[in-house]
């Protein structure tokens, strides 16, 4: 069965989290590849400019943490644009406190966005969809989502829950010819990795340079769009070690963390 991959003929390209970082620099490459993006976050005035900047860009501002305005997002986007065919699902928080140790409502705020924020766009997108026959869906993880890592407590957790959830959505809408891919980045030079200053992170990159290679992931297919491969391979091959040597792995990795 062959792997449904978006073309900009198909339809709109939608990338929340879109007003900075990841999302803003993949809105401005799929429109540079042909697409008309529906660009949404919150900060209407960043999307505006972002708008400015790129003609086929469409500021749509809304938070994914309201599931009825994703559902009223969804038909509007398709009501103005036409059929959303690639989904880049990117909007993510990550609050510096977790260095200090287990707080509730930073947790619960951090899976609000994270993972709640995905739930609420796919609700009205998938059987859009599903109705169509055909469509691209891409959540933005993490490498954090693969194992444990000090200081980022809720955010892995709620990285990880977005890698399973992408398995299982592979698994089960294949058949209905949506394509399922996950984004599991390394250190990419953003606002949200800005305030850093507790430990090293190797092989950092620009943007720019990351959206490239997500976007050349979207047009060559496969599950996992993972990059650099040298970072991520070392994290996948620690994680499939016993717990006492993964343990003594990621303590020394990250004893400035600790």
């Amino acid at each position: 069965m062959a792997v449904y991959r978006a073309r900009p003929r198909d339809g709109v390209a939608w990338v929340t989290g879109a007003s900075s970082g990841i999302g803003r620099a993949v809105a401005m490459e799929l429109a540079r590849r042909g697409y008309r993006v529906a660009a949404t976050a919150r900060r209407k005035g960043d999307l505006e400019d972002l708008a400015a900047a790129m003609p086929n860009i469409i500021s749509f501002p809304g938070d994914v943490t309201d599931l009825a305005g994703m559902r009223a997002m969804v038909k509007r986007i398709e009501r103005q644009l036409g059929p959303i065919a690639l989904a880049f699902f990117n909007a993510g928080v990550y609050f510096i406190q977790e260095r200090k140790g287990l707080a509730a409502e930073i947790a619960w705020r951090t899976f609000e966005v994270n993972t709640g924020g995905v739930l609420n766009c796919l609700d009205p997108l998938l059987p859009e969809m599903r109705r169509r026959r055909f469509g691209q869906i891409v959540l933005n993880a993490s490498l954090a989502g693969y194992g444990g890592i000090p200081g980022s407590l809720a955010y892995g957790a709620s990285k990880a829950a977005l890698i399973s959830l992408a398995e299982t959505l592979k698994l089960t809408e294949e058949r209905a010819g949506i394509n399922v891919q996950v984004v599991n980045p390394g250190f990419v030079e953003t606002p949200m990795t800005a305030p850093n200053d507790f430990f090293e992170m190797p092989f950092l990159m620009d943007a720019d340079g990351a959206a490239r290679r997500i976007c050349d992931g979207f047009e060559r297919g496969g599950f996992e769009i993972t990059f650099p491969k040298r970072l991520a391979w070392s994290f996948k091959f620690a994680c499939l070690l016993p717990y006492p040597l993964f343990f003594a792995i990621m303590r020394r990795a990250t004893r400035r963390v600790q």
